[in-house]
């Protein structure tokens, strides 16, 4: 088995498209629209997405522009070589920092919380991928 989505309903189909791309510097991998069914769908991710690495379908229901959240989703993470610079990069490209780099309570590994436009959270942890083996840095 292999991981190959997050889907996310999103409440402007542009807006997170560019938030996803501009901010987090992923790649629009493809679109598809449903008028039979009102809705409309992006992919993003890194690199070429599938196979190599999962994606985040963004899906918007046409004429729905928000969701409650609840209280059960918890959040996407994302793998950066410095949370510090990538904190940096979000917020002058317009994103929202929720949570500055630093330490995990009760630990050493180095993470920061994002939030996109529509509030869901995405977790950055500093890894050094050069050292894994992931060529990112």
């Amino acid at each position: 088995m292999r991981l190959l989505h997050t889907m996310l309903r999103v409440g402007d189909l542009q807006r997170s498209i560019d938030f996803y791309t501009k901010v987090l510097g992923m790649t629009l991998l493809r679109t598809s629209e449903n008028p039979e069914y009102k809705y409309s769908l992006a992919f993003v991710g890194y690199g070429n997405g599938n196979p190599e690495q999962a994606e985040i379908e963004l899906t918007y229901n046409w004429g729905t522009d928000r969701y409650d959240l609840g209280n059960a989703y918890g959040h996407i993470a994302l793998g950066v070589p410095d949370a510090y610079a990538a904190c940096e990069k979000i917020k002058a490209a317009g994103g929202n920092v929720t949570r500055e780099p630093g330490p995990v309570k009760g630990g050493t590994t180095v993470i920061a919380f994002v939030t996109d436009p529509d509030g869901y959270k995405i977790e950055l942890i500093q890894r050094d991928f050069e050292a894994a083996g992931g060529g990112l840095r």
